[in-house]
């Protein structure tokens, strides 16, 4: 059994309902492709054309050509590293019993992780290029809202244990044949998340037109506290164990997201009043 087959904890008795035909590898030929990473690679070339639209109304494009590739691919490479650590030092035990199929294994990732990896590469670039820090973020926030969903569903077509706890709703799925199998029927939370994540990339978007880029720091500020409820809230029916005051790690993460923003958000209005 797997470390992620333990950390599901599902039952593998029940009838299906509805069965979810993963597809972990497309295998053309002798290669094997990982559809998680393909579905990463596709959240990346997302990102980067929401970012490249919006440095480009806001005429950072201009002085800075490559910016946007920049800003894509080295937060997403670094995010990639940071949610595969932040993963398995989440289980330090099994770390140590298997550091290399841990660390090397192409699923376990944690967003928030990612996040702040990401994040913190993102604040370096912005200031080597010696641009605003807030300008900037609110930049990447749509993008990072909208590739974060995508992402999401290479959890799907892998089967990963991502999904959700039981469910008799009629789109709910099973994944006899995933990477975490179960032939219960399930929530599909990777396409909640997905289907939360493209509201919140076009209200950020709307939040960022040119008439309201002046207050800076507003964008990001609500990506914070939007993408923190979505997480906190989904997480519920999620199968993740439970921690502190009965909190998952990523509820407990998604607070403090939600907070950060509160404050960012109150610290902006005051200084504007």
């Amino acid at each position: 059994m797997t470390h992620l087959q333990r950390r599901a904890g599902l039952p593998l008795g029940a009838n299906p309902l509805y069965s979810q035909t993963v597809i972990p590898f497309l295998h053309i030929g002798p290669l094997a492709i990982p559809t998680f990473g393909l579905m990463v690679a596709a959240a990346m070339l997302a990102a980067y054309f929401v970012l490249r639209a919006d440095l480009e109304r806001r005429g950072i494009a201009a002085e800075n050509p490559d910016l946007a590739e920049k800003l894509v691919a080295v937060p997403s490479l670094a995010g990639i590293v940071g949610a595969k650590l932040y993963h398995v030092l989440e289980t330090p035990r099994e770390l140590l019993a298997d550091p290399v199929g841990l660390l090397f294994s192409q699923f376990g990732f944690a967003w928030f992780g990612g996040l702040i990896a990401g994040l913190l590469a993102f604040l370096w670039l912005a200031h080597s290029r010696r641009i605003a820090i807030l300008e900037m973020l609110d930049a990447g926030s749509p993008a990072a809202a909208l590739g974060y969903g995508i992402g999401r569903i290479g959890c799907l077509l892998s089967g990963d244990g991502d999904y959700g706890i039981p469910t008799s709703l009629p789109w709910g799925m099973s994944f006899p044949n995933g990477l975490v199998p179960t032939i219960e029927r399930v929530h599909p939370t990777p396409i909640y998340e997905l289907l939360a994540a493209c509201v919140i990339a076009w209200w950020l978007w709307r939040a960022g037109m040119p008439e309201k880029q002046a207050r800076r720091g507003y964008v990001f500020a609500q990506y914070l506290v939007l993408t923190g409820v979505a997480r906190f809230l989904v997480e519920f029916i999620r199968i993740n164990p439970r921690s502190f005051f009965g909190l998952t790690n990523a509820q407990a993460l998604s607070l403090a997201s939600i907070l950060a923003g509160g404050a960012l958000l109150w610290r902006l209005q005051r200084r504007e009043a």
